[in-house]
């Protein structure tokens, strides 16, 4: 039970400092860290990433950096996606499923190692708001590609969500993390109603330990965030990420009966 705080502390960690990144972690360690089979996992990731993604909400200053209509595009987009996302993963056997899962956090670490801001094809207007007319179908193909990640891995995809609205809308850097935020808990949500199937089997006691310590550091790393340097958290997060896959991915392989 203490590898379900330590993990969750983890996670809330990283949401609340990067608004993004703290999800990637939560289904390995559901899976090897605390011995749950795959299919009770990522309902409980979701659970997980969807109270300490409103963790890190919480804080006024994050609050006031969110752009909501941008949050409800992406969200809306990825809502029936996870839909779909969840019915593919049951297509999907599951050492399978997990070797994708390991490639995916591969994507995730070399993202958040090239780092950095580009507002190359970034949407905004001369008068600083966004031209809808060309964001809206980039907005609603990237809100679908995270609805489905997010109910076929059950991850919040913010990973995707801050890169794509720095990229694509030109938030800055607090903006993009705190519209994520609100992204990632609509599609954790919507994620977590495509799996109810399977909620049943939501051990309590870990999801209790593991999302109550995901949210208390959230909220408290929400508030570090505009003072510690976020480039140096990312890239360490990075490596971390990088060698959870290697140990995902040989697992996976050597040892799949721990995948239930």
């Amino acid at each position: 039970m203490l590898l379900a705080v330590v993990f969750g502390a983890v996670i809330g960690l990283a949401l609340g400092l990067l608004g993004a990144g703290g999800s990637i972690l939560a289904v390995p360690a559901l899976v090897y860290g605390v011995g749950q089979p795959l299919q009770t996992a990522i309902p409980t990731s979701l659970a997980v990433v969807a109270v300490s993604s409103l963790g890190a909400l919480l804080p006024r200053e994050r609050r006031t950096a969110v752009r909501w209509p941008v949050a409800l595009v992406f969200g809306a987009a990825g809502i029936p996606a996870a839909f779909g996302g969840a019915a593919l993963g049951k297509l999907v056997p599951q050492r399978w499923l997990l070797l994708a899962f390991a490639v995916l956090m591969v994507i995730v670490a070399v993202r958040m190692l090239r780092g950095g801001e580009n507002h190359t094809g970034a949407c905004r207007t001369q008068q600083g708001g966004i031209n809808w007319r060309t964001c809206l179908p980039k907005s609603v193909l990237s809100g679908a590609t995270v609805g489905v990640l997010t109910g076929l891995f059950g991850v919040g995809g913010g990973f995707i969500i801050v890169p794509a609205l720095a990229l694509l809308l030109g938030l800055g850097a607090q903006q993009a993390i705190a519209t994520s935020l609100v992204i990632v808990l609509i599609n954790s949500v919507a994620g977590l109603a495509a799996h109810a199937g399977t909620a049943g089997s939501i051990d309590y006691r870990v999801l209790l330990l593991f999302a109550g310590a995901a949210l208390v550091v959230s909220v408290v790393a929400a508030g570090w965030a505009t003072k510690l340097d976020a480039s140096t958290v990312r890239r360490w997060f990075a490596f971390v990420v990088l060698a959870v896959a290697v140990f995902v991915a040989v697992a996976a392989v050597v040892n799949p009966s721990a995948l239930g």
